[in-house]
């Protein structure tokens, strides 16, 4: 058995239709480049849970804790939006049960094997190879990453 020893915590939020209001945004975006003075600088509202959440009877938000999955993005502390009525393809990222404990790895399948792997090449997270002895499920596959960048 291949398991990671190091030990990462997730925390679980559900969500009702009220929870995610709608907030004021800008219609034509925001240039990462320089900016365009023939866009249109019309607002509207953006109702966010209908922007990050497809099913929301099957769709919770969790804390990830830990370091394995940097290099995809996921940093310590980030709101994941989960969706657990999606099937895991082979490249998702999941939250995954392993023996009872949850992690968020990257969902791989390669000849009918099914492996995890973390992503942070500044450490030594070896996959974790699915097999007979290990109790597993995919609890759900995350849809958006949301993170601080202050």
């Amino acid at each position: 058995m291949n398991m990671n020893t190091k030990k990462e915590k997730l925390t679980f939020y559900s969500i009702d239709n009220n929870d995610l209001k709608k907030i004021h945004i800008y219609e034509s975006g925001v240039s990462a480049g320089f900016p365009s003075p023939a866009d249109d600088y019309l607002d509207t509202d953006l109702n966010l849970h209908k922007y990050l959440v497809k099913s929301p009877a099957s769709t919770f938000f969790i804390v990830a804790k830990g370091h394995s999955m940097e290099d995809a993005g996921i940093n310590d502390e980030d709101l994941l939006v989960v969706d657990k009525s999606l099937e895991a393809k082979s490249g998702d990222i999941v939250v995954a049960a392993l023996n009872g404990e949850f992690t968020v790895k990257r969902y791989l399948v390669n000849n009918k094997q099914v492996f995890l792997r973390a992503e942070n090449s500044s450490a030594n997270y070896p996959d974790i190879i699915i097999n007979d002895v290990i109790d597993f499920e995919v609890w759900g596959v995350v849809t958006h990453t949301i993170h601080k960048n202050r």
